[in-house]
């Protein structure tokens, strides 16, 4: 049987037929059947089928590390390959929610569960060893420029032409330091297409799906690469504090998961880049696969994005300290989106740290003796450090903590004058009884502060402190 006739025998019955450029699926009660085309794209050939058996296998077997209750198996339909899938709702795909309400907005919960996901993922990816994906981030560089000519006048001849400048001209500068993550273990087998299209929502928690299994230049590539996908469309779309919090929970997670929390921190150096990688991307598909006026526009203003990814911003430093319940964290969050380059600027919390030092779980109380005088000058020291790799690196930085001791503030003016960015210090000081009922209220929080703690913490004098002081009274 030839695969249109096994196509029309499928589709009998059928709920809905979804039809993309290489696949076809049918949606029939409580199963959804996926069916490669017949085509040669260049990237990729599904013209047998022994090819389109290949790809399903690998399809198959490279979603199950996330999805293994939603992929099923590969049956045989007269000759032709099928992939069996448990049918899932679509409209619990994060891409369809924020396509169909115009006043979507991401819920930070799962945002921040999405980022844990993702850096659990990343760490127990296999490693690649293939020496000849060292130059996979080249060959989509290259590969962007190939596509994005092909739609040169209709883009605009003048953008399309500076946007290649500016690309050559940022991976040059940064060359030596993408080969690097392939010898440090950073390239692995990743999703490979990890956007909003692609992430389910399923009783509360996401799930990541239909990663990329037919170009392994495409599949092995820099975590953070993969990671960037995610973080550019949640950017375009403009869910910028929803992009922020995805990169600082998957920092803190890869922090904890990882040999060295420092080379994590440093590699946000190639983050630019790679969101314009990924914005490029988007110009060239949208170009190519979406008819009309509208195409042309998104894939506009795709390379407008591409092109602002690599317009640098300086890095800048911000401090904000306060006794415990204060709302530091809370200003973190909403000061982060706004502070230098895309996606914002990194938060390190003396709270977080403190955990991962004492590799305790989140939200699990630590003994008192984690924090001793040593200790805390253990975990400030730590801060530090990590503040000192992302500055070096160009993002900017938000450092959260108690700063109490004048001498951790000193230590922010000092590091902002040796990297030569510019500094804020803002001191919260609230009321101890609002902070203690601050506290009171707290649900899974990393912080071990009780309202006790709050109304029995000594004072500081806030004409002490050499920030811009900000005093509240209401909870």
């Amino acid at each position: 049987m030839s695969l249109s006739q096994v196509l029309f025998h499928l589709k009998e019955g059928a709920d809905q037929v979804i039809e993309t450029s290489c696949a076809t699926v049918v949606l029939k009660g409580a199963k959804a059947y996926k069916i490669k085309k017949s085509v040669d794209y260049g990237f990729l050939d599904f013209t047998t089928p022994e090819k389109r058996r290949t790809a399903l296998l690998r399809e198959l077997r490279f979603n199950q590390r996330m999805a293994a209750d939603i992929y099923l198996g590969v049956e045989e339909l007269d000759g032709e390959s099928v992939l069996v899938m448990r049918r899932f709702d679509t409209a619990g795909v994060l891409g369809e929610q924020s396509a169909a309400q115009a006043d979507w907005s991401p819920d930070m919960t799962v945002m921040h569960d999405l980022g844990q996901l993702v850096a659990r993922f990343h760490a127990g990816s296999e490693v690649c060893q293939d020496i000849q994906h060292i130059n996979n981030i080249k060959y989509v560089i290259d590969s962007n420029r190939e596509n994005i000519a092909a739609f040169r006048e209709q883009l605009g001849a003048e953008a399309v032409d500076a946007y290649d400048a500016a690309m050559r001209v940022a991976y040059s500068a940064v060359e030596a330091d993408i080969l690097k993550r392939f010898d440090n273990g950073y390239v692995r087998h990743c999703h490979g297409d990890l956007h909003l299209g692609n992430i389910l929502i399923e009783h509360g928690k996401p799930v990541l799906f239909d990663c990329i299994e037919f170009n392994d230049r495409l599949s092995q590539i820099d975590v953070l690469y993969d990671l960037a996908f995610l973080l550019m469309d949640l950017w375009v779309r403009g869910y910028e504090a929803a992009a922020n919090r995805v990169l600082n929970v998957w920092l803190e997670q890869a922090s904890r998961l990882e040999d060295d929390a420092g080379a994590v921190h440093a590699g946000l150096k190639l983050l630019p880049l790679y969101m314009s990688m990924r914005a490029a991307v988007r110009c060239h598909v949208n170009a190519n696969g979406v008819e009309g006026h509208y195409g042309l526009d998104q894939a506009r203003m795709y390379l407008r994005a591409a092109q602002d990814f690599l317009e640098m911003q300086p890095a800048q430093l911000m401090a904000i300290g306060g006794l415990s319940g204060s709302g530091k964290s809370t200003r973190a969050r909403q000061e982060a989106p706004a502070i230098g380059r895309a996606p914002g600027a990194i938060i390190l919390r003396s709270d977080e740290i403190r955990k991962r030092l004492w590799a305790c779980p989140e939200y699990e109380t630590l003994p008192k003796e984690a924090y001793t005088p040593d200790e805390n000058a253990r975990v400030y020291g730590h801060m530090f450090a990590l503040a000192k790799a992302i500055l070096t690196a160009g993002q900017s930085v938000i450092l959260d903590a108690t700063f109490r001791e004048g001498l951790w503030r000193d230590r922010c003016d000092e590091l902002a004058s040796r990297d030569n960015v510019a500094f804020t210090g803002v001191w919260l000081d609230l009321p101890a009884e609002v902070r203690g009922s601050r506290i009171a209220g707290r649900v899974n929080d990393v912080s071990d502060a009780t309202p006790d703690i709050a109304l029995n913490q000594q004072a500081v004098d806030p004409s002490m402190i050499l920030w811009h002081v900000e005093s509240a009274s209401k909870p």
